[in-house]
């Protein structure tokens, strides 16, 4: 992960190529800072803020919807980074900045869970959502909730997944700049 381990460029090529590779890192670990600083700026920050100062549900409720729709339109240009960046590194048959099998595996399961997520749960949760704020019976509403709670908890929840999966992958470059930092000492 590390530019240290590149060596200086020679010559003009050779010169692009190592500011390609350093640009790309650079945006890499931008979006993986969008990816996890994101998610925790809505679930540490806004949440809490859109509740205790709007007070009613259905006002903060959609406020928040259209927050995380804006988080998931981040995230896949995010990913498109990642994976974009990936390949360009394993491209350059650098070593030093070579895709380990442990990367391939966690962006494939940010991937998988991203898709899930915005392409499918996501739009069910809002429709679900949207349904309950509309209903004006009282007993309909409530049920009405409950599915949409139910659809929540799960979408929660792999949100979650996905953010510890973004924090390891990030770990992993980090751990991998440190010793390639140590071994050069």
């Amino acid at each position: 992960m590390s530019c240290r381990g590149l060596h200086q460029p020679v010559d003009t090529v050779n010169r692009w190529v190592y500011r390609g590779l350093l640009c790309g890192l650079t945006l890499e670990l931008l979006a993986l800072a969008t990816w996890v600083g994101g998610l925790i700026v809505l679930i540490g920050a806004v949440i809490p803020a859109v509740f205790n100062t709007l007070g009613g549900q259905d006002s903060g409720g959609f406020l928040l919807t259209r927050a995380f729709e804006g988080y998931n339109r981040l995230v896949v240009v995010a990913m498109a980074l990642l994976v974009a960046i990936a390949v360009c590194r394993q491209w350059s048959g650098h070593p030093a900045v070579s895709v380990s099998r442990l990367e391939v595996v966690l962006l494939t399961l940010m991937g998988i869970l991203l898709c899930v997520i915005v392409l499918v749960l996501h739009p069910q949760a809002a429709a679900l959502q949207a349904e309950a704020f509309a209903v004006k019976d009282e007993q309909a509403r409530k049920a009405a909730f409950e599915a949409f709670f139910r659809l929540h908890m799960p979408v929660r929840s792999l949100y979650m997944i996905n953010m510890g999966l973004g924090i390891a992958l990030l770990a992993m470059k980090v751990t991998r700049l440190v010793s390639r930092r140590e071994s050069q000492v």
